[in-house]
């Protein structure tokens, strides 16, 4: 396969994996915003500290303003971490590709391009249907996993687009756990109602898993037990490190060089820290520096796979 090839597919999948990571964010903080009696503290500031380069001044500004940070985080096209820029690359990654995808995903990320450049869409997010208008986004988002997990032939191209989706994956897990921690200075001991880790697990999809599989109070524990090591939690750092282990070896397989087994080490290095972590052990100095090394780590694998098999310099 061509690097060029192979390059956008992994891309493809890593950019819709991340439209899907903002949508659920925002609709959950939406609907959190919404309903200030439960949740009265809540603001867009996260959000916008996340998914964009706002200086402080201005997320003070609009940390309130639901409209405003719709608009900026859904349809802005100065923000490179829009919903409308993922999309936007998405199809044009999906367009220098379409002979190795199949017609069905074209179509369907086709589609979610002309649904998020409708010159009606800012209206809606502006209006009483701004709810209804993300839940149809977040939709045609599903529809892609699905559409792409259906029909697309389990080959090279296959391999790539799913190390862009886990490591992506990853990165947004990472990305989150470490803001809601670092709100409360990682500590594990000081402990904080279920409510307060609402957030975090309905935007990582795991609020219902939670509830039927932690029993203790020891909520701070049972979150970042769930969010890193457990094996059925599909947006767990071991479950996506798990994926990526395993396609990364049949790319690897198919394509075998000094460099390649390289890169095969440090994501070895990368998955066993994980893997065998001692979790009793985490207190709030460690669990900082976990996250941290696991961060650094998870782009120092990106950037070798890009260079094995990209062409990146």
């Amino acid at each position: 396969m061509l690097s060029r090839i192979a390059d956008s597919l992994f891309w493809l999948n890593r950019y819709m994996e991340r439209a899907d990571g903002i949508l659920r964010v925002v609709r959950t903080n939406y609907i959190f915003v919404l309903d200030k009696g439960i949740s009265a503290n809540v603001s867009w500031r996260p959000v916008l500290e996340t998914f964009t380069n706002c200086k402080d001044e201005d997320i003070e500004k609009m940390k309130n303003d639901t409209g405003a940070v719709l608009k900026k985080i859904i349809l802005d096209s100065d923000n490179n971490n829009s919903l409308k820029i993922m999309i936007n690359r998405a199809r044009e990654n999906a367009r220098g590709v379409q002979d190795h995808i199949t017609k069905e995903v074209w179509e369907n990320v086709n589609q979610m391009y002309h649904l998020i450049n409708s010159p009606s869409l800012s209206k809606k997010l502006l209006s009483e249907h701004a709810l209804e208008t993300l839940d149809n986004l977040t939709r045609q988002i599903v529809l892609y996993t699905g559409v792409t997990d259906i029909t697309m032939p389990r080959g090279s191209g296959w391999n790539f687009m799913n190390l862009g989706k886990y490591i992506e994956r990853c990165m947004e897990t990472l990305e989150m756990t470490n803001r809601e921690y670092e709100t409360i200075q990682y500590s594990l001991v000081e402990q904080q109602d279920i409510l307060y880790w609402r957030n975090l697990l309905l935007s990582l999809s795991g609020y219902e898993l939670h509830l039927k599989t932690y029993r203790t109070t020891n909520n701070n524990q049972n979150v970042l037990h769930q969010v890193l090591i457990n094996k059925n939690f599909t947006r767990s750092l071991i479950y996506s490190l798990t994926r990526i282990d395993r396609y990364l070896e049949d790319v690897v397989e198919e394509n075998k060089s000094e460099e390649n087994q390289a890169l095969i080490r440090a994501f070895g290095r990368l998955y066993s820290y994980v893997k065998f972590i001692d979790f009793d052990t985490l207190d709030a100095l460690t669990l900082q520096h976990f996250l941290e090394r696991v961060k650094k780590e998870l782009l120092d694998v990106s950037m070798r796979l890009g260079q094995s098999f990209f062409s990146y310099s």
